[in-house]
């Protein structure tokens, strides 16, 4: 399997961030490791033999960075003002930095005229920040892996809310985005997949709630719930990826 390793310096978080490559062609993807993890979290706990097949094949390139939790969603004893700022900074780092990045490199590697979508792609927390970017940005992302997810703000914040904590709560801001909003028909351009167990560890709640507003909405995610033998972990998302990439990655 081709790598590559990076290391660059971030003007928006005023620090170097990392991010692996790995893969030579195929659609690009973003993965988004757990809470407090780190870009080598998709190697270390073996998503990437997992994904090897797709990976090798050229069908998929994945580009899996640093997380900044421990300065935001974990960090709660801190003050949830500046803690949910931090996050948003995270989030315009990816999309003005990394994004950018991954669509220039799969245009040079697949020899690609247009500018690529990419799919984003976590389990638990990574899972949250995925829904939340695929929901806040449909022009860049146009696949979307959510595994285990909890998708309101209060995980981190508790009760604390305000405009930027309301951007990044999907529950929240999904609930009151109108029928006819042109995102919807963004959503519906493109492939999504929740998913969710109902084993040890998974709290489905919020994903019962997305699931929801998506038929409120005529939002044509895949919303799948699955057995109370799921479990919150990794042997599970390794199932789950087996399962969906193929649905994912077929235009």
């Amino acid at each position: 399997m081709v790598t590559h390793y990076f290391k660059d310096y971030s003007a928006i978080l005023d620090r170097e961030m990392e991010m692996k490559v790995y893969g030579h062609a195929g659609r690009p993807a973003l993965f988004i490791p757990c809470q407090d993890g780190r870009f080598f979290d998709f190697e270390n706990f073996h998503m990437a033999d997992v994904m090897a097949p797709w990976i090798e094949s050229g069908q998929i390139m994945v580009f899996s960075i640093d997380t900044m939790d421990a300065e935001s969603w974990s960090n709660t004893y801190g003050d949830p003002y500046w803690r949910i700022r931090r996050y948003e900074q995270w989030i315009h780092y990816i999309v003005e930095e990394v994004v950018p990045f991954i669509q220039d490199w799969t245009r040079e590697s697949n020899q690609w005229d247009e500018i690529p979508g990419v799919m984003v792609f976590g389990a638990s927390l990574g899972a949250t920040h995925a829904v939340n970017l695929f929901l806040r940005f449909p022009e860049q992302f146009d696949r979307l892996l959510a595994l285990s997810g909890i998708y309101t703000t209060e995980y981190g914040f508790g009760s604390y809310m305000d405009d930027v904590t309301y951007m990044n709560s999907p529950v929240h801001y999904l609930a009151n985005m109108p029928a006819d909003h042109p995102y919807i028909q963004l959503y519906n351009q493109k492939k999504g997949v929740i998913c969710v167990g109902q084993g040890a560890w998974e709290e489905p709640e919020t994903t019962r709630r997305i699931a929801q507003l998506c038929a409120e909405k005529d939002i044509h995610l895949w919303v799948d719930f699955w057995g109370w033998d799921v479990k919150h972990d990794w042997p599970w998302w390794y199932k789950q990826v087996e399962y969906f990439l193929p649905y994912l990655l077929d235009d």
